[in-house]
C-alpha cells in the first residue's frame, strides 16, 4: 500500500507540475494559435484593448492595441503602428484560415509574431474603417496636415509619449501596413519625420501613389527611415513596378532599404511576411 500511495502522490505531483508549466507557457503570450485540422479551420487569436483617439474637434476613431506579456524592458516596449488595408478594418486580432480565402490569415500571424517577440502592436482605424487619406487628391500634398488622418495620428503618437497605451518606448517606433496601409506607412516618413526607426511597406508604394497612378519624387526626405518592401510580382491592385520605383529612389539616395518579392503573389499577405517584418525591425533597434 505505501508503494501504491507513493505512486499516486507522484502522479498528482506530475499532473500539478504539468498544469503549472502549461499555465506558464500560456501566460508567455497574449496570443494563441490553433493549427488547421481536417475541416476545422486554423485560428489565431490575440487579446486586445481598445480606446478612442480624437481625429478632430468633434470626431474620434477607435484604436485597438496590445502589449507583450511579461515585464517590459527598460524604457518600455518597442511599438509597431499596424495600418489596415482598404475596407479591411482591424476590429480585433482574431483570424481564421478559411476567411477571405485565407488572405488575411498571415496578417494575424504577423501580429502574433510581433507580440510574441516583444513588440507592442497598435492598430488605428482608417476613416470609417475604409482607407487612409494619404493619397486622396487634394489632401495628398501640402494640405495633408489639414486632414483628419494627420490630426488622428499626431494625437495617437502623443498618447504613446504620455503612456496612454502602456509602458511603450517612443524612441523605438515602427510602422507597417498593407495596401492603403502600406501607402500610409510611407506617409510616416513624409509627414512624421524623425519619429520612426524603420518601416515595412506591404503591397504599397510611396505615400501619394495610388495603384498604377504613381510618381515618386526625385528627392526623398534625407531622414527617411530604413524601409523594406514586401510585394507580389503579379499584384493586380498595386503594380510591382510602382514599389520598385520607390525602392530604386531609396537606393539612389543611399537610404537603407530591401525588398522581398513573392513570385506568384498577388495583393495579399504572404507566409514569409511575419519573419521578414520582424527581422527588419529587430535589425533597427
Amino acid at each position: 500500500m505505501p508503494t501504491a500511495l507513493t505512486a499516486r502522490l507522484g502522479l498528482c505531483l506530475a499532473l500539478l507540475l504539468s498544469s503549472l508549466l502549461c499555465t506558464s507557457a500560456w501566460a508567455a503570450s497574449p496570443c494563441s494559435e490553433r493549427k488547421p485540422f481536417l475541416l476545422i479551420p486554423g485560428k489565431i487569436s490575440c487579446s486586445h484593448q481598445s480606446t478612442w483617439v480624437a481625429s478632430g474637434p468633434l470626431s474620434s476613431r477607435k484604436v485597438i492595441y496590445q502589449v507583450p506579456s511579461g515585464t517590459p524592458p527598460a524604457g518600455g516596449w518597442p511599438l509597431v503602428l499596424f495600418y489596415q488595408g482598404s475596407f479591411f478594418a482591424l476590429d480585433s486580432f482574431v483570424y481564421y484560415s478559411n476567411e477571405w480565402a485565407g488572405k488575411l490569415y498571415n496578417e494575424g500571424k504577423t501580429i502574433k509574431t510581433l507580440l510574441d517577440h516583444g513588440y507592442a502592436v497598435i492598430a488605428p482605424s482608417a476613416p470609417a474603417d475604409l482607407f487612409w487619406q494619404t493619397n486622396i487628391p487634394g489632401l495628398s500634398g501640402a494640405l495633408y496636415e489639414t486632414s483628419t488622418d494627420f490630426t488622428f495620428i499626431s494625437n495617437l503618437l502623443e498618447g504613446v509619449r504620455q503612456g496612454r497605451f502602456g509602458p511603450l518606448n517612443s524612441h523605438r517606433q515602427y510602422a507597417t501596413g498593407i495596401s492603403s496601409g502600406g501607402y500610409n506607412t510611407s506617409r510616416m516618413a513624409v509627414s512624421f519625420p524623425g519619429q520612426f526607426k524603420a518601416l515595412a511597406i506591404h503591397s504599397g508604394s510611396y505615400a501619394t501613389c495610388s495603384g498604377p497612378l504613381c510618381v515618386v519624387p526625385d528627392t526623398l526626405p534625407a531622414d527617411h527611415p530604413p524601409t523594406t518592401f514586401l510585394h507580389g510580382f503579379i499584384d493586380t491592385v498595386v503594380p510591382w513596378w510602382s514599389m520598385d520605383m520607390y525602392y530604386d529612389r531609396l537606393l539612389q539616395q543611399g537610404i537603407e532599404t530591401s525588398r522581398y518579392t513573392e513570385p506568384l503573389g498577388n495583393h495579399e499577405w504572404f507566409a514569409a511576411s511575419p519573419g521578414i517584418i520582424l527581422a527588419w525591425f529587430n535589425a533597427h533597434p
